[in-house]
């Protein structure tokens, strides 16, 4: 298949990568002009686009998305995929999908979950909107960048799914880190809170699999000095377009938004390019009634 793939960041180049070693003729772009190995590299977006079978985009955000979609549709192959792996608000990923339904395309939201190390393992899971037959062509591509595609519904229902998912996620590590520096401070060794923790009610990825406490469970960012796994500015960033969601839709969100509230302040004082579950040594150095 010929692939285009514009957006080779951290995430991107990673899985256009995965794409070249599988198979596929891969032409990349990328603002930042940068070269990854097994794809061709193209000069501009439109470039990256044209005669291409499909398209795949992961940009910042939404605005990004509808820019670059301006640039690409009058130089897509009508009947194309084009896969957005972006996590962007709703009605921007549905914008889009109607400008490239509108040229003959078949447009297919699909953000994913799993980070860079997912990315460059191809073990990402993707989170899908479109028309079944646009999901149909762009499964097996799926399968090659990761380990599971779940088609969620029509445009749009992909980031849905990926704003509400990473909304339970910011939540249940904020919840996770308040109750560790709680342990800590009434004297509790942190490995013993995990045994408890992981096999009782508790019991949630943020502890199995992500614990933010240094030394305990599985390892983690945490014992890597808090370097991102998963970003805190990129947490923040989904919580706010799940309060966005929220308001255009009057979901009562309250977690929610106290989640995303609390990251603000995290990211501005000192969380930016530490890892999300660095709110835990952020949580221990505040008083009791910082919350």
């Amino acid at each position: 298949m010929k692939i285009g793939f514009i957006g080779l960041g951290n995430m991107g180049a990673p899985m256009a990568a995965n794409l070249a070693d599988g198979g596929h003729e891969v032409t990349g772009f990328d603002l930042a002009d940068v070269s990854v190995e097994g794809c061709v590299r193209a000069s501009s977006a439109a470039q990256a686009a044209e005669g291409q079978d499909t398209v795949i985009t992961m940009l910042p955000n939404g605005a990004a998305l509808l820019a670059v979609y301006e640039e690409i549709i009058p130089h897509a192959t009508p009947g194309a995929v084009v896969i957005d792996c972006s996590t962007v608000d709703v009605t921007s990923a549905r914008s889009a999908a109607l400008t490239a339904e509108a040229a003959g395309l078949l447009p297919v939201d699909a953000p994913v979950s799993g980070g860079v190390g997912g990315a460059t393992a191809g073990t990402l899971t993707f989170m899908a909107g479109g028309a079944s037959e646009a999901f149909a062509k762009a499964e097996p591509l799926f399968g090659i960048m990761g380990q599971k595609a779940v088609h969620c519904g029509a445009s749009g229902a992909g980031q849905s799914a990926k704003i509400c998912n990473n909304m339970i996620l910011g939540i249940s590590m904020i919840g996770v880190c308040e109750a560790f520096v709680l342990a800590d401070r009434l004297g509790l060794d942190p490995q013993k809170m995990f045994d408890v923790v992981s096999a009782s009610s508790g019991a949630c990825w943020s502890v199995n699999s992500y614990c933010p406490a240094p030394g305990v469970g599985p390892a983690s960012p945490a014992d890597n000095d808090y370097k991102p796994g998963f970003a805190a500015e990129l947490m923040l960033k989904d919580l706010l377009l799940s309060q966005q969601a929220a308001d255009e839709v009057g979901a009562a969100t309250p977690m929610g938004r106290k989640a995303a509230a609390l990251y603000l302040e995290f990211v501005q004082s000192e969380g930016k390019g530490r890892d999300f579950s660095a709110m835990l040594p952020h949580l221990a150095t505040l008083a009791r009634d910082a919350g």
